[in-house]
Formats: structure tokens, sequence, C-alpha cells
């Protein structure tokens, strides 16, 4: 759903994938399309809190077909389907978050527990607004 006050930011809501630690989890995404889209991927990254080998801390998606394997093919719901399987098959081998990372490899227990509270804080509404 577009900002009304700039076209260039969407809002956009995944839920977490089924049969996963995630699965009750609602969460939250701003996208932000450049002058150059659909030749240079939107910026995505996640409003809620994330706890995922592969988003950063600031909520940046660490994904190849965010970065060096974008398409102008790739829709929109394509990126959001790909967000929402990286959710559930991590990649710890490209870490973005070393310790979520490490968790996940070491400490699984530990880390769906984490996952968890991310789950239940997308319960609640986030605060946020259009960078300037």
């Amino acid at each position: 759903m577009p900002f009304s006050q700039n076209m260039m930011y969407c809002q956009a809501i995944i839920n977490g994938p089924k049969d996963t630690f995630w699965e009750s989890g609602t969460f939250n995404l701003i996208m932000q399309f450049s002058e150059e889209y659909p030749t240079k991927p939107p910026d995505v990254r996640f409003l809620s809190k994330m706890f995922h080998p592969n988003i950063y801390p600031d909520g940046r998606i660490c994904l190849d077909i965010l970065q060096n394997q974008w398409s102008a093919l790739i829709d929109i719901a394509s990126v959001l389907t790909s967000i929402q399987s990286l959710l559930s098959d991590p990649n710890p081998n490209s870490p973005a978050n070393t310790i979520a990372s490490e968790m996940y490899v070491k400490e699984r227990n530990k880390y769906n527990s984490k996952v968890l509270e991310c789950v239940e804080e997308s319960w609640s509404t986030p605060s946020y607004s259009i960078p300037k």
C-alpha cells in the first residue's frame, strides 16, 4: 500500500511461513523505490523487530534478488515471497546478523526462543514515518 505523502514508499505486510516458529507473526516492511526502478531493486526493510541471520539490526535484508541477482522481471509479489521463504530457510553462510547466525547454527533452541519473541512483538502496531 503506497504512502499518500510519497508514492516512492510502500508498506508491505508478510505473515510468517506456515509450520515454522515464525508462523503466527505478522511482519511490517517498508519498500522504497528509486527513479531507476524496475532496473534497480527497491530498498526493502523490516519495520518489525527481527532476529534472523540474514536481516541486519536496522531491518535491511541480505537477499541476493535485492542485490546482485536483481532482474527487472522480478515483481513485488516475488520479492515478498522470497523474503517470507528466507525467514524459514536462512543462509548462515552469508550473515547480516552474526549473533543470530551463530545461534541458529550452534544453539537452535535459543534461536527459536528469540524468533518467538519477535513473533509476539509483531502483534503490536509499529510506529514509523517516511524518511525525508
